[in-house]
């Protein structure tokens, strides 16, 4: 009886081997159809797709209103007496050189016969003559406190209020040309005068 079992189970034993190899692929797959299938990642839209995001810098310009260019205020009047006028036709103007290569620019008002535009670098005054005791050309912005003097061969403008100058050794070609003519000839000294008895 032993031997029929042992001799049944030899011949049985390959077909149970095969039959064992066979169902486990069978197994594997149906653990795979079993489990979940996972979701392949969405795909990002392209960024053009996307709206651009309005930058904090862009949404402010979006709000503010865009400023208009400030009106120029108009100068006054400046109403002078005849001895002004007078005095005003004696002022140059145009552009004037001064040293360390600033200019300064005198314009005459039309709307004020008499008074003056004088503008520079970070500057701008509307100046009257104004009457004084010395030979000297004066003008003056009093709001502003500046001050335009003018010499025979020489001019200077002045900041009251900063007290500093702002513009010095200013010639127009007038006064160039009366500073040439000092260096060729000199104005006499007051020394150079005899005295008084001595003949």
């Amino acid at each position: 009886m032993k031997p029929l079992i042992l001799a049944s189970l030899l011949v049985l034993a390959p077909a149970l081997c095969w039959a064992a190899d066979a169902s486990a692929p069978a197994a594997t797959s149906a653990k795979a159809a079993a489990k979940p299938v996972a979701k392949a990642p969405a795909r990002k839209a392209p960024a053009a797709a996307h709206k651009a995001k309005p930058t904090k810098t862009a949404k402010a310009a979006a709000k503010k209103p865009k400023a208009e260019p400030a009106a120029e205020t108009v100068p006054e009047v400046i109403v002078l007496t005849e001895q002004e006028r007078a005095l005003g036709e004696r002022v140059y103007t145009g552009r004037i050189v001064c040293e360390l290569g600033a200019t300064v620019q005198i314009d005459a008002d039309p709307a004020s016969p008499g008074a003056f535009f004088v503008s520079g670098r970070g500057f701008k005054y509307h100046m009257r003559p104004v009457v004084a005791a010395t030979s000297a050309v004066r003008l003056e912005d009093q709001k502003a406190g500046a001050v335009w003097i003018q010499i025979a061969n020489k001019s200077m403008l002045m900041n009251q209020k900063l007290g500093q100058r702002m513009a010095d050794e200013c010639m127009s070609e007038q006064q160039a040309q009366v500073t040439q003519a000092l260096k060729t000839t000199p104005a006499p000294s007051l020394f150079d005068s005899a005295p008084i008895g001595s003949r």
